[in-house]
């Protein structure tokens, strides 16, 4: 069996979560690079189907859109979690609604 490593040589935690975190990071950059690139096939596309700048603009914009939720993507997470767990202080309405007594036969008409 070949290792790559020196056997006398100790491998802390701290540089396997440094690589983790470099190649978390990279990652990342990759992901929003392909998506950049397919946001910039789709505009293409959209403009060479339609021959309109309109939709070109639409196309546009809804890719920016995109590659900008993917980029603030731990700040959407947070705020959508914290936005169902937030009771915002309202306080909830109670009606209370007298029951209705039925009028005795003979009593006449009921305003």
């Amino acid at each position: 069996m070949h290792t790559t490593t020196d056997p006398s040589t100790v491998l802390l935690a701290g540089d396997i979560l440094t690589w983790a975190t470099t190649k978390t990071n990279q990652i990342g950059t990759l992901v929003k690079l392909v998506a950049g690139v397919l946001v910039v096939v789709a505009i293409i596309g959209a403009y060479w189907r339609t021959k309109s700048w309109v939709a070109t603009a639409v196309a546009f914009l809804l890719g920016a859109l995109v590659l900008w939720g993917i980029a603030n993507m731990p700040s959407l997470q947070g705020k959508v979690g914290s936005e169902i767990n937030d009771t915002g202080g309202a306080k909830a309405i109670h009606l209370v609604v007298p029951p209705v007594t039925e009028p005795a036969v003979g009593d006449g008409p009921v305003l």
